[in-house]
């Protein structure tokens, strides 16, 4: 599983096995877990929220958000080299 980058306390990654769903990334404090948030990307370069699952606290998860938007373009890159495409499919 890629980890992407890391904001404060969080790791925005990949897990290596879920390249057969639109493009997303998820978030965890501290190392990666399984119930991580989940961030879908969106073909016009923005994000939405999937769901909360590592329950962030929404002051956080609003700046956390905005930075993925913000990191679109390395997002969609790192994401056809690390699953092999070069087409994206997208939550909307």
């Amino acid at each position: 599983m890629p980890s992407l980058f890391q904001i404060g306390s969080y790791k925005v990654f990949f897990w290596s096995n879920e390249n057969n769903e639109p493009i997303h990334v998820h978030i965890s404090k501290g190392k990666p877990a399984a119930n991580a948030t989940k961030v879908w990307l969106t073909s016009g370069g923005g994000c939405v929220l999937a769901n909360n699952n590592g329950k962030i606290p929404q002051k956080e998860l609003n700046e956390l958000l905005e930075i993925i938007a913000a990191q679109y373009f390395l997002i969609c890159s790192e994401w056809k080299e690390h699953f092999c495409t070069e087409e994206i499919a997208y939550y909307c």
